[in-house]
């Protein structure tokens, strides 16, 4: 578990994302509920898989890069590492601090998506893990990875302006599952070759593929500490844009 407010920071720091498919289904998963046309609803199970099942596959795919080639850090394009059905988009792990207590992570990015590919990525996520020093059972990371999410708060979600709708219902954590081995110059600073147990928790959205041309997708989010309930200040705040064509 994370022992000390610094802690907190780092895991959140090094969490945030904000996006590798095994199974395909003879058709594309319908995406009609929650009032959300074009979204995948949260209990359903795209391409053969749970959401929880693929917040752990965006994590492993966000892990198995280095921080220097990288479609989060914005250092490669976002068709690197990604392979299936689902192409996965994120957040940032440049964010910029701009306060003693205050982290904020921007990105406006350009993107080619193959035409029929699924789009999975989440607004505000955490994970835990033992390489974090988190925990090395699902019985430890898994409070530690819903005491970060508790704290996420102003959601937002659109798609071509359009805002997306009852975005907790959203929310999701995956099983316990591996990363790892982790590549030189990953994005934990860990030895090369390492490889860990985690516990991913947050909100996420799956889109059906979207159709040939150009589009916008938008979210943003915050995740909010204070002294008064945790013992320390301390947010983070997220706002990306893709601007992505479709062919």
């Amino acid at each position: 578990m994370i022992r000390s407010s610094q802690k907190h920071w780092r895991s959140i720091i090094a969490a945030l994302a904000v996006v590798l498919g095994l199974m395909m289904p003879t058709t594309t998963p319908q995406a009609q509920s929650n009032g959300n046309p074009g979204v995948i609803p949260p209990n359903a199970r795209p391409y053969g898989l749970t959401y929880g099942q693929w917040s752990a596959r965006h994590w492993q795919w966000t892990y198995s890069m280095p921080a220097d080639h990288h479609p989060l850090t914005d250092t490669a394009d976002c068709s690197a590492g990604q392979s299936g059905p689902v192409w996965f988009l994120g957040g940032t792990f440049a964010a910029t601090p701009t306060g003693p207590n205050t982290v904020v992570g921007t990105a406006n990015r350009v993107c080619t998506v193959p035409a029929g590919k699924a789009l999975f990525f989440p607004i505000v996520d955490v994970e835990c893990s033992e390489v974090e020093g988190n925990g090395t059972t699902d019985a430890e990371l898994r409070p530690c990875a819903k005491f970060l999410a508790d704290h996420i708060t102003n959601l937002q979600a659109t798609v071509d302006g359009v805002s997306i709708q009852n975005l907790p219902n959203y929310r999701v954590q995956s099983p316990l599952f591996q990363f790892g081995p982790l590549p030189e110059n990953n994005l934990l600073g860990a030895p090369a070759g390492t490889i860990s147990p985690s516990v991913s928790d947050g909100v996420f959205l799956m889109l059906a593929p979207l159709s040939a041309g150009t589009h916008t997708i938008h979210f943003a989010g915050e995740l909010v500490f204070t002294q008064a309930q945790d013992g320390f200040d301390f947010t983070f705040t997220l706002d990306i844009t893709y601007h992505l064509t479709v062919a």
